[in-house]
């Protein structure tokens, strides 16, 4: 090396990629058999090939680095309101729309489409998660659309189609369709109820004098959405106010972007929100000026409509979480491993092994939880099941992404300088985990909700038991948080202390399932860490005798 030649790079670790992200991930591989999807293993080593390659990888960069932009009014002035994406972002939405992310569970016929559809979504978790919005929403509204009568004839065969359709035009011409919400408003956020946004019907001679049969049930809506996701998609479920007797309340409506007529609807897209993290993605304010939709259920009974597709939503909330982490922690730990300081490797260093394991026992328990929580869902014939999503759905969003934005700073840290910059991808990585904490319900929306279903069904603490049991009684400081755990759910919940409970619900079904199917060593330090001591606000916390090689050995498979 001449002397003069100061930049010369060396020490430094190579990018993470090249690698096949479902095949480097044997718990996520073990997830997908016990919890009846194995006949998916070849597609989804497929499909972890390509998400891991490097130019695969580069698209999430781009498609973030290129933001969406608003074109309100086209050359000659007339309102068009349309959204310009980068070409990475159709790159990532095709894929995931090709491999059925959006529709799958709806039309496969296979058991354990669910479970199938949790890994996929997983693994692109991994990858993009502002692309991953529109295909929740989509994903979310089939089983109201299924009700939807005339609606669902015409729209459901292009909602579940394979193919990705970006053109902005009438359903009749596209290849496939995309479905948003518009739910939160100014003055309201979580509380729909108090809504301002209003509908009124249009007189049957009108709706069908403008759109023929197809007019039939139009309403007119007035107001406003403070955040509309995705406006660009093809039709939305919006919610408003209604009166009449017997219908009065919040009701659901289906509004497409372009009418029957082939004009554009009465939606005024008033900017796009600029966002910490989820930047690919679009998000926005809207007015609607006199826009038409059709009633979705019955009028007044919004919010149980829009409750049915809320669970699915959160689902994918807890998936996208165990997605990010599993993204942060092989960055982190591939780092660790072609980093040297102090004379060896990061990765060989006791305190950064510590804290390494630690991040690598709380995703492989993300993804155990997160996969069988999608088995609940795959077995709505079974009201044990129904009654365990019913509990674990709000909780495990809760906990799982309250987890992830400590996770995600602590994975930044351990890439230290490099981790920070947004060269790479542990910037924007730490970024995306808020949104899954807040979007579709903040962590004390889930908390009461989950007081809610534990008030509504006291049957619901059966079937948590029941799962509970399934790990048996060898290990007694499980067997004592368990028994603590389903005598406290006996009493009457406070509302002070229901974020803890919804903690101590998520920990105790993660130990339950490791103690079931994960090594001795991941089990003892889990255990050790989470149900024998508290859980902590930092990582790196795990007690003398864990065995720190052989949790970072199976965390990572490269």
């Amino acid at each position: 090396m001449s002397e003069f030649d100061t930049h010369a790079v060396f020490n430094q670790a190579t990018p993470f990629e090249n690698v096949n992200l479902y095949g480097a991930d044997p718990a996520l591989q073990e997830a997908l058999a016990r919890e009846g999807a194995g006949w998916a293993d070849g597609m989804l080593r497929e499909l972890g090939a390509k998400l891991g390659r490097a130019e695969t990888l580069d698209l999430a960069r781009q498609a973030n680095v290129n933001s969406p932009r608003l074109v309100n009014f086209d050359r000659s002035g007339r309102r068009i309101d349309e959204v310009e994406f980068h070409p990475a972002w159709h790159k990532l939405m095709a894929m995931l729309i090709e491999s059925g992310a959006h529709a799958s569970p709806w039309d496969s016929g296979q058991p354990g489409a669910q479970v199938a559809r949790a890994a996929q979504y997983l693994l692109f978790g991994q990858l993009e998660n502002g692309s991953q919005c529109p295909v929740t929403m989509t994903y979310a509204a089939v089983p109201a659309l299924r009700q939807a009568g005339p609606l669902a004839a015409k729209w459901l065969p292009k909602i579940l189609s394979r193919q990705y359709d970006p053109r902005s035009l009438p359903i009749e011409q596209k290849r496939g369709a995309l479905i948003g919400m518009g739910m939160t408003e100014k003055q309201g956020g979580t509380d729909v109820r108090a809504n301002t946004t209003r509908a009124e019907p249009i007189a049957p001679p009108d709706a069908r004098a403008r759109f023929g049969e197809e007019g039939e049930g139009a309403w007119r809506i007035v107001g406003h959405k403070w955040f509309f996701s995705a406006p660009q998609s093809d039709a939305h479920l919006v919610l408003a106010q209604t009166e009449g007797e017997g219908s009065a309340g919040l009701s659901c409506f289906f509004v497409p972007r372009f009418l029957p007529d082939g004009s554009r609807n009465d939606i005024r897209v008033q900017r796009l929100k600029d966002k910490l993290g989820n930047r690919s993605n679009a998000s926005s304010e809207v007015e609607f000026c006199g826009a038409v939709g059709w009633l979705v259920g019955k009028p007044g009974r919004g919010v149980p409509t829009i409750i049915e597709m809320a669970s699915h939503t959160r689902l994918d909330c807890v998936l996208g979480t165990a997605g990010i982490m599993r993204a942060a922690l092989t960055h982190a730990l591939h780092h660790a491993r072609g980093r040297a300081a102090f004379g060896r490797k990061l990765a060989e260093q006791p305190l950064m092994q510590n804290v390494l394991a630690d991040l690598a026992l709380e995703s492989e328990a993300a993804t155990a939880f997160a996969m069988r929580l999608a088995r609940c869902f795959d077995q709505q014939d079974d009201p044990a099941q129904v009654l365990l999503a019913r509990i674990l759905t709000p909780a495990g969003k809760y906990w799982l992404c309250k987890r992830g934005p400590g996770f995600g700073a602590e994975a930044m840290e351990v890439v230290g300088g490099n981790g920070y910059v947004e060269d790479g991808p542990m910037a924007r990585l730490y970024r995306e985990f808020p949104v899954n904490s807040i979007w579709e319900g903040s962590g004390n929306v889930m908390c009461l909700d989950l007081l809610r279903a534990l008030a509504k069904s006291p049957e619901a603490r059966a079937a948590l038991a029941a799962e509970l049991a399934l790990a048996g009684d060898t290990n007694a400081a499980f067997s004592a948080c368990r028994s603590r755990l389903l005598a406290d759910l006996e009493q009457p919940q406070e509302e002070y202390g229901a974020r803890r409970l919804a903690e101590r619900i998520v920990v105790a079904v993660q130990a339950a399932l490791l103690l079931r199917h994960a090594p001795a060593f991941v089990v003892d330090a889990f255990v050790a860490s989470r149900v024998a001591s508290d859980v902590g606000g930092a990582y790196g916390r795990l007690p003398d005798g864990a065995d720190c090689a052989a949790i970072l050995a199976r965390a990572l498979q490269e």
